[in-house]
């Protein structure tokens, strides 16, 4: 198991931006994919984008293309996932998690290990 902790989250009018950070203190991601994903308010939880161990990129929702961009920092043992264009729609929790291995899966009930979330709000 991983512990997992997002951060980053807040309120932002439409358009603007933010950065997500997953991390895991105490543990190294460089041997894990992790992917995003959101559950907004009286929706099902959704993927948004994956990353491998080695930084290929997977499983990125229509919605994110172009919009959303997930990254990893190696040396900050760190992955994010850039928002860009932010719209009201794009309001959930966001969390992050990993399948445990090196790649990504395209199924959620392979993820393992799940963060807390963090809140996403696009208001204006």
């Amino acid at each position: 198991q991983l512990h997992l902790v997002e951060s980053g989250g807040g309120s932002v009018q439409p358009g603007g931006s933010l950065t997500l950070s997953c991390v895991a203190p105490g543990d190294s991601l460089d041997n894990y994919a992790i992917g995003w994903f959101r559950q907004a308010p009286g929706k099902e939880r959704e993927g948004v984008s994956c990353i491998d161990s080695d930084g290929d990129i997977r499983n990125v929702a229509d919605f994110a293309k172009g919009r959303f961009s997930i990254s990893r920092d190696y040396a900050k043992n760190t992955v994010y996932l850039q928002m860009n264009s932010l719209k009201p729609e794009d309001t959930a929790v966001y969390y992050c998690a990993s399948p445990l291995g090196y790649v990504c899966s395209r199924w959620e009930h392979n993820f393992k290990s799940w963060g807390q979330g963090t809140q996403v709000t696009v208001s204006s």
